[in-house]
């Protein structure tokens, strides 16, 4: 692995790396992060395919795995056609050597990310260095790259030098922050390597591939030379991902106007139109938006939004579960339950299941001729119970239409003002924050005997019941009211005996 030193030799730059792979040491030399690179690219060249195979390695490591199959699955591969299920297969269609790069990419991240201290510079710069691959990523493909996990890592590459010193070197950092000429400018004269040369002597160190190494310099726009090859190729992409990444950080008008410019400038460099670039930035600044933390940019509006929609549907997915759950519970109990027990079971399923903000139980007493709420659950519902009371007469109201109709009803908007005729007093003088609420009717042999409500206040954003739900919800009525047709003929037959 050992490879002539591309940087320049002096007191000053012997120093320098030699208190960063002191500090590196210090911090237990990165052990991981070795021997991943080791058995990544021993993969990569064939060696010692039965101790250091692609497939081994990457199940070694269940985050990598996810990210391999991930990619695998993606619109980028999507001409196989074929789920990919296993690594072995993602093998096959990614090939050895971009499954190896996006492997060297991520361990970098992951290795460097455990090594961090708790400065806020340091994950500012390594969430640029994360963005530079992501625009990276896309512009290899927008130019049809054979390999665009190259591209990734060897845009990430680029900002090596600035990652260690951060990391590892923080108190030259601060010093270098503080330099009228800016941290790049001051870092040759006070560390007697520029930031750029600092991440190549690391990456050598690490015996990093020659083709990767030698994409890490920077080639301006204009630069482009008979000899114009694929690593001067790598280096123009990782130089603009990087200044991309710097110009979208903080997600303004100034930033956008500066990707433009680079589009502009680097378009002739990678064979790639300007539109084409600021196409791919855009797919970039979208993922990033979604993916990183710190970023301004990662408090845009699309973030937000796509939280929110991911939050939603997380929790949908799991409340169907705690429907479906509490269903097979009621299921197992319902011979030994008593209607009382069933009907709370049901309750307490729909309550959590659906998220309600409140959610009641009602009997029915004929002899008394009324609906009476028995049990409450949420906020301030058991207080509420006294108040829940109302006669058992027909009224041209929304709960009797449940009731007569002995299927479930679902409001969407209980403050429509078209609806409000259908609304009875009781309800409008206790329950009237419900914006959406449900109401499910328990009826035997044509009779209500009770019924189940529940309701969604303000606080939710818009409710709907999908039919997965409403099966649920008919399922748990159907359990709750065979109880009873069991205890009223038990009743019957006690007395007819």
């Amino acid at each position: 692995m050992n490879q002539t030193p591309t940087y320049p030799r002096s007191p000053k730059a012997d120093a320098t790396l030699a208190l960063l792979w002191e500090r590196i040491r210090r911090r237990g030399d990165m052990p991981g992060f070795t021997r991943a690179i080791n058995a990544i690219l021993a993969s990569m060249r064939g060696e010692d395919e039965r101790d250091f195979s692609m497939t081994q390695t990457v199940l070694s490591d269940p985050v990598l795995t996810q990210k391999v199959l991930r990619l695998a699955n993606s619109g980028m591969y999507s001409a196989f056609g074929q789920r990919v299920n296993t690594v072995s297969k993602a093998l096959l269609v990614l090939g050895t050597e971009a499954i190896g790069h996006l492997a060297l990419g991520l361990k970098l991240i992951e290795e460097l990310g455990k090594s961090t201290p708790d400065s806020l510079q340091a994950h500012i710069e390594m969430e640029k260095a994360v963005l530079a691959g992501m625009v990276a990523q896309q512009v290899a493909l927008a130019s049809a790259s054979r390999d665009p996990e190259e591209a990734v890592v060897c845009s990430i590459l680029h900002s090596l030098g600035r990652m260690m010193v951060t990391f590892y070197l923080p108190e030259q950092w601060a010093g270098l922050q503080q330099a009228d000429s800016g941290a790049d400018a001051a870092a040759a004269d006070r560390l007697g390597l520029s930031l750029e040369q600092i991440g190549r002597a690391t990456a050598e160190h690490w015996g990093l591939p020659r083709n990767l190494i030698a994409g890490m310099h920077s080639i301006e726009p204009g630069e482009r030379g008979e000899g114009f090859g694929h690593d001067d190729w790598l280096a123009a992409l990782g130089t603009m991902s990087t200044r991309c990444a710097e110009s979208l950080w903080n997600d303004d008008e100034a930033g956008a106007e500066r990707v433009r410019e680079l589009a502009a400038g680097f378009a002739p460099l990678l064979g790639v139109a300007p539109d084409g670039i600021l196409g791919a930035v855009e797919k970039a600044r979208l993922e990033a938006a979604a993916d990183l933390s710190i970023a301004p940019l990662a408090q845009s509006s699309e973030k937000r939004a796509l939280e929110t929609k991911n939050g939603a549907a997380r929790l949908r997915e799991a409340g169907n579960k705690i429907l479906a759950d509490g269903v097979a519970d009621m299921r197992d109990a319902a011979a030994g339950a008593t209607p009382g027990q069933m009907m709370s079971m049901a309750l307490e399923t729909a309550y959590r299941g659906l998220s309600f903000t409140r959610a009641f139980g009602f009997l029915r007493n004929r002899r008394d001729g009324r609906y009476s709420a028995r049990i409450g659950l949420g906020e301030g519902a058991k207080a509420m119970l006294p108040r829940l009371t109302f006669g058992d007469a027909f009224q041209s109201d929304v709960f009797f239409a449940a009731l007569g109709s002995d299927h479930v009803i679902f409001i969407e908007n209980a403050r429509d003002p078209k609806f409000a005729a259908k609304l009875p007093g009781w309800w409008k003088g206790t329950l009237a924050e419900g914006r959406c609420f449900v109401i499910i009717p328990l009826c035997t042999h044509g009779e209500p005997v009770g019924f189940l409500y529940g309701d969604w206040d303000e606080s939710f954003p818009s409710v709907f019941l999908n039919q997965a739900e409403f099966a649920l919800l008919n399922e748990l009525r159907a359990l709750v009211v065979g109880t009873v047709d069991r205890r009223q003929a038990a009743e019957t037959a006690q007395v007819r005996s």
